[in-house]
């Protein structure tokens, strides 16, 4: 599929709306599902750092 101008490639003959917004919805579930272990991991080991030290958990 060939656009005459940028213009014409972002609004892809009317669903451009649908198209970025399927783009953008996946970028930040792929996003969340990479950064969402990381803050897990981040929480549990802190967690089990004041386990260790006799503190009370929160």
């Amino acid at each position: 599929m060939a656009f005459s101008s940028i213009e014409d490639f972002l609004a892809m003959d009317g669903h451009g709306a649908y198209v970025w917004a399927s783009y953008g919805i996946a970028v930040a579930s792929l996003g969340w599902n990479a950064v969402h272990p990381l803050l897990q991991r981040r929480r549990f080991l802190r967690l089990q750092k004041r386990r260790a030290l006799g503190e009370a958990t929160p």
